[in-house]
């Protein structure tokens, strides 16, 4: 058996390992690669293999840095199954579309600005009509039903507590009359988290591939966090000012509007609007509600009892564009929740083009930020930032909150991995993380006396000796 590692090694966007046995190619994910515009663009539009080559595909999550380059693979010539979740399924089947409108629009717009430039245009990855294509090739089961996918692979997914649908993808393999058990662990979540279950916990495995992303780092107390964001929404809302929200429509949104419900059925909060500015995040939001099977008991209960956790009384969820475009002129104390979270498309840019500079305002944080991004260079607090190519001044304040991050910290990721029987254990690998965390994790690993733990780097190929 051999992995060869493509994307999110040594990084934390642009998901995709290859896993090679029996004949078979298995694709472990296929993330958008997100960071510096044109390496970005290079990365994502070349696969590093032929596609047509793969015969499987094994999708952790919907998150568009696991999910968004599937509509490119299967245009160049993929045409085998996609397994993944229900819920994952529902998800893919807006955001794929949602990606491919983003990047037909963001082209149009940069295309008008070369126009003037006497420039060439140019052409986004791919459009609504590939991502719909892709969509025929999902094949969705449920958590905890095995499945027999190659002669020598059964597959059965678990839940992974990350966002709606997540997995921990396990594969027994058989080869040369020989079993092994293969852990891909996606983006791992964690305990205590509203709206959905905690991790399951599994114990047994040969190989482990598992995410880094907060190696070496701890977030805030969960039980502070509403404290926080309270503070944050008070201190703009009294110098007359708005709060910008960067999130993922998917998840992110999601637990800060259930946040700031709880905060203003506690008075903790003055009667200020919310705005929900993402058709993505209405649509996932419905999703969501499809879905209770993933939900925690709490989030459960709501439901039960006729509460809608996602849409309560001052919440407008905002689908026109001529919507969005009104949010920039008001100068009314509101609250905006747009996509995309790591600020790299999608109506966020707009939103923060037209409030960065008004030191009045506030651009909240909630979620991790990749090297690169608008969104990291916001977080660094970096004076003079870029949006559309053009200069822009950063005087609105910026106030991060990790406690709101869906992927486990450091404690729990060694807590997690720690579960696993230990002399079973042989190999272990960290992707999806920077070099420094992963480095950290690894130490934090090899501390609990499991040896074979690799930070691999990208294309670097491994075989596992059984």
């Amino acid at each position: 058996m051999q992995i060869q590692f493509f994307g999110a090694a040594r990084s934390v966007t642009g998901s995709m390992h290859l896993l090679t046995l029996d004949g078979q190619n298995i694709l472990l994910d296929c993330g958008l690669f997100q960071g510096k515009r044109q390496e970005a663009f290079e990365r994502n539009s070349s696969f590093p293999f032929d596609p047509a080559s793969i015969d499987i595909l094994i999708l952790s999550h919907a998150h568009i840095d696991h999910s968004g380059n599937i509509p490119n693979l299967v245009k160049n010539g993929f045409s085998g199954h996609i397994f993944c979740t229900h819920a994952t399924r529902d998800l893919c089947s807006i955001m794929l579309r949602d990606s491919g409108h983003i990047q037909e629009a963001d082209v149009e717009f940069v295309n008008k600005k070369r126009k003037k430039q006497n420039l060439l245009p140019v052409q986004p990855l791919y459009t609504i009509k590939d991502a719909e294509r892709s969509l025929q090739q999902f094949v969705s089961v449920g958590y905890q039903r095995t499945l027999q996918i190659t002669g020598a692979i059964r597959m059965t997914f678990y839940d992974a507590g990350h966002i709606l649908g997540s997995a921990l993808t396990v594969l027994e393999i058989t080869e040369n009359g020989k079993a092994q058990r293969l852990v891909f662990t996606g983006d791992l979540g964690r305990k205590g988290l509203p709206i959905l279950r905690d991790p399951y916990p599994l114990r047994e495995a040969d190989v482990l591939i598992t995410e880094s992303t907060y190696g070496g780092r701890r977030h805030d107390d969960l039980n502070t966090v509403n404290e926080k964001l309270a503070q944050a929404v008070n201190e703009t809302y009294a110098q007359r000012g708005k709060i910008i929200i960067p999130a993922f429509s998917v998840g992110r949104t999601q637990e800060v509007v259930y946040a700031l419900h709880r905060l203003t059925e506690a008075n903790k909060i003055p009667e200020i609007p919310i705005y929900v500015d993402s058709p993505l995040s209405v649509n996932a939001t419905e999703v969501f509600r499809s879905h209770p099977e993933c939900f925690d008991e709490e989030t459960s209960h709501f439901l039960i009892n006729g509460q809608d956790p996602f849409g309560f009384g001052r919440v407008r969820y905002v689908k026109s564009l001529q919507e969005s475009k009104k949010l920039n002129r008001t100068t009314k104390p509101c609250i905006i929740i747009s996509a995309s979270g790591m600020c790299e498309t999608g109506r966020i840019l707009h939103h923060l083009r037209n409030n960065i500079e008004n030191p009045k305002n506030t651009i909240l944080i909630v979620g991790y930020m990749a090297e690169n991004t608008l969104g990291k260079k916001l977080v660094d607090k970096e004076p003079v930032v870029r949006i559309f190519g053009e200069e822009y001044r950063l005087r609105a304040q910026v106030v991060k909150l990790n406690a709101f991050s869906a992927h486990a910290d450091h404690e729990e990721l060694l807590k997690y991995i720690g579960g696993f029987d230990r002399e079973r254990l042989q190999n272990v690998y960290l992707v999806h993380g920077e070099m420094t965390p992963a480095e950290a994790l690894a130490k934090g690993i090899s501390s609990l006396g499991i040896s074979g733990v690799h930070v691999p780097e990208r294309k670097e190929r491994v075989v596992i000796e059984q």
